[in-house]
Parts: structure tokens; sequence; C-alpha cells
């Protein structure tokens, strides 16, 4: 459940709340938006804090990104497609292109340098989240 702090967010600046069958049409809908995934504030605190710098990036970029939050349900689901594993993340696509994301809270310059990065990059694969598999070596010790 989202903190009051987001859901103030929320309403205060009308950012959508997109789940997984609101996802695809959001994104694509966008020149350029970003994913707010917030998971529980309870557990990961920092999300009220990105919840208050959110709005100022927007405003800083004049409204260049169109920001959402992904629903509580649907996060862990989501998270799988764009391979980050902290919380709380930003993560940036154009166009439903994946651009890349920003974890944590960060220094503003940080955010700023980060976003500039994002924002002028080719999209990127989906990265997703995987297990390596690796063949085993054979080793002819003991044969």
């Amino acid at each position: 459940m989202p903190s009051p702090l987001i859901e103030n967010m929320i309403e205060q600046y009308a950012y959508p709340v997109i789940d997984e069958a609101s996802h695809d049409e959001f994104v694509q809908s966008h020149e350029e938006s970003v994913l707010f995934f917030t998971e529980s504030p309870t557990r990961f605190p920092e999300s009220n804090d990105v919840c208050m710098i959110l709005p100022e990036l927007a405003k800083e970029y004049g409204g260049r990104f169109q920001p959402a939050v992904v629903d509580q349900a649907a996060q862990r689901k989501l998270q799988g497609r764009y391979g980050f594993s902290e919380w709380p993340t930003l993560v940036f696509l154009r166009r439903g292109q994946f651009l890349g994301y920003i974890s944590r809270v960060q220094d503003w310059n940080v955010y700023i340098q980060k976003i500039n990065d994002l924002l002028t990059s080719e999209a990127k694969p989906l990265p997703g989240i995987g297990v390596v598999v690796e063949q085993a070596s054979t080793n002819s010790c003991g044969q």
C-alpha cells in the first residue's frame, strides 16, 4: 500500500497509477516517461523521499517526461522487465523503449547528470532479471 505521501503526490500531480494491463499503453503513448517503483514504503522509506523529488525533477525538465506510479500489486512483475534490484527506482523510457533507471535516493546533481545521460541515449535492450547459466568445466582429475 502506498504511503500517505505517495498518495498525496499521485493526487496533487495527477500521476497515473499503472498496472500490468495498462503499462504498455501508457509507456507507448508518451514520447518519454518515467515509472516510479516504490515497493513498500514501510520497508523502503526512501520511496517517500523520491516521491518528493520526482515532481521537482519533472518540473526541472519542463514536463519533458510523463511520470507514472506503478501499482503495488504489479511492482514485482514489472520489475522483472527492467532488471533493477534496489528500491525505490525510477525507470526511464522513450516510446516504450528502455533507456535505463536510477535507484534509491541520489544527490540532486547526480539525478540531473544521470537523467541527462538517459534522455540523450539510445534505447537499450530490456535487461530483465534472469539466472546466469554457465556450463560446468570438465575437470579430468580423478578420471
